[in-house]
């Protein structure tokens, strides 16, 4: 090995350690804020009394806290005098990985990171995955609890716990090897067993799957990979990856929730338990007809993603499609497309959406068409500004000289290289359209109002405000939580695509 070598592999731990050092950092605080939200929550201020439950959780919480403060200034410390984190700091990390039992998300992801010296993407993919299903597998538990299950329950969790194990295993195998260990050709079985279980809804397993079988074929190959550098950019970013893991545990439990929650639950009137406060066989309660608050929320979620995604996606493509067309041919087919467009930006979005609505009722997929046709023009504009940009480039000019026809030049070489900004728009702006459902469906203008959707849960809530406001808390937390998380992962997708903050 030599010098430059040694030099650029002591470089890249130190820039690990001091991730690390970040991650902790960032879930000890949260994990404060977290313990001071339990401790308030404690007390049951209407009967005056502490809760036992809540209390001992919050005490729990405070020991991993206090644990975690303590492990946040060794670090410190070995960084500060020895450049480094010493082996008895990581080994009391161990004691923090128990901290994924209890929920707390922030101080297991961190303590799972600093136990390895040296990980790659592909042992934070398998992190992750392995806390998605802990967590999926946590929330379905909760129906134990409940007067009866869906048929499927029992089945349904066997199968998560066998992916639990698989998960588990893998990240030991993961464990064993850096980024600049080659793999076993045997780990393909392992990376098509990955792709396979995001049946679960699992995208981490999907993600580790991926990595896998990229890193397989590139080994012995050199050169730059766009995908790992995407992710070593990402992966430091505790804010972004934990919008990430918060998203995609809503999509994994979705799915789950067919199999493990009983629909009816959330749907149908039980006037013997009419506004109950939480306990273990209702987690957060119920409403004013006796349904549980906790189901209609998890049922909820499918919803607000749904319509997320798909109103976000449509105009990702009509809007790029006709940006990209006018962008590469200008003249009269931009003055054209953009002067429609403009048109229609200037119809403010959300009364568009009013007023398709009203004209065609209230029902998911009109929703999904109102909020999508909004959002066309600011696509359109934003990947016109990428083709212009991308087209003065010389591989643009090069294919023109090879006789390419426009077709190919656009959809092979000018769309591809112009996407970067369209991605981060498209999270940032998810977000927004989780809230102009929430809105619409408060309004009674969404989807119909027997469905459980967060919008509806918190208009019923809000007429409890005053006697039961967990009612509306809890789905208003929901509706926080995810657009902060396509918010978080858009501002972490914005830093990692941009070039000039790649590293020399």
């Amino acid at each position: 090995m030599t010098k430059s070598d040694s030099f650029t592999q002591e470089t890249r731990f130190r820039l690990k350690s001091s991730q690390q050092y970040s991650q902790a950092s960032f879930a000890c605080i949260t994990s404060v804020l977290l313990t001071l939200l339990l401790l308030i929550n404690s007390y049951d201020w209407s009967e005056q009394a502490i809760q036992p439950l809540v209390a001992g959780m919050a005490g729990v919480y405070l020991f991993f806290t206090l644990m975690q403060s303590l492990l946040v200034i060794r670090i410190r410390h070995n960084l500060i005098h020895h450049g480094a984190i010493a082996a008895l700091t990581r080994r009391l990390a161990w004691v923090q990985t128990l901290a994924a039992f209890t929920g707390n998300i922030f101080i297991a992801t961190a303590a799972l990171h600093l136990i390895r010296k040296r990980t790659s993407i592909e042992y934070t993919f398998a992190v992750y995955t392995l806390l998605t299903q802990l967590f999926v597998i946590g929330v379905s538990a909760l129906n134990v609890f409940k007067p009866y299950v869906a048929d499927t329950f029992l089945p349904s969790m066997a199968v998560l716990l066998c992916m639990l194990v698989i998960d588990l295993l893998v990240l030991m195998i993961i464990s064993r090897y850096d980024a600049a260990s080659p793999l076993p050709r045997w780990m393909t079985v392992v990376g098509l067993v990955m792709i396979i279980s995001v049946i679960t809804g699992n995208l981490f397993a999907l993600l580790l799957g991926i990595s896998i079988l990229r890193w397989l074929r590139r080994q012995g190959q050199q050169g730059t990979n766009f995908w790992n550098d995407l992710w070593e950019r990402l992966a430091p970013n505790m804010t972004a990856m934990s919008g990430l893991f918060f998203i995609i545990f809503l999509f994994s439990i979705s799915i789950c929730s067919f199999f493990t929650f009983d629909y009816s639950m959330a749907v149908e009137n039980n006037y013997g338990a009419l506004l109950q406060p939480p306990s273990l066989a209702y987690p957060l309660g119920t409403d004013d007809f006796g349904r549980c608050l906790f189901s209609r929320i998890v049922f909820g979620a499918r919803i607000s993603l749904i319509v997320g995604f798909m109103s976000t996606l449509i105009p990702v493509v009509i809007g790029g499609a006709l940006g990209a067309f006018s962008g590469f041919y200008g003249r009269h087919t931009d003055n054209i497309i953009m002067r429609l467009l403009d048109i229609l930006y200037a119809i403010p979005g959300i009364l568009l959406a009013i007023a398709i609505i009203a004209a065609f009722g209230a029902n998911t997929v009109n929703l999904i068409i109102a909020l999508s046709l909004g959002s066309i023009p600011t696509y359109a504009r934003t990947m016109r500004a990428s083709v212009l940009y991308v087209s003065t480039f010389e591989f643009v000019e090069a294919a023109r000289a090879l006789g390419y026809n426009n077709r190919t030049i656009i959809f092979k070489h000018i769309i591809p290289n112009a996407l970067a900004p369209m991605i981060i728009k498209s999270t940032l702006t998810i977000g927004g359209a989780v809230i102009a459902t929430s809105s619409l469906s408060y309004l009674g203008l969404g989807v119909e109002p027997h469905i459980p959707e967060w919008g509806n849960i918190l208009k019923l809530g809000s007429t409890y405000l005053e006697t039961h406001s967990y009612l509306a808390i809890y789905p208003g937390l929901a509706i926080i939580l995810l657009v902060l998380s396509f918010n978080f992962l858009g501002d972490g997708l914005r830093d990692a695509l941009d070039p000039k903050l790649e590293k020399a």
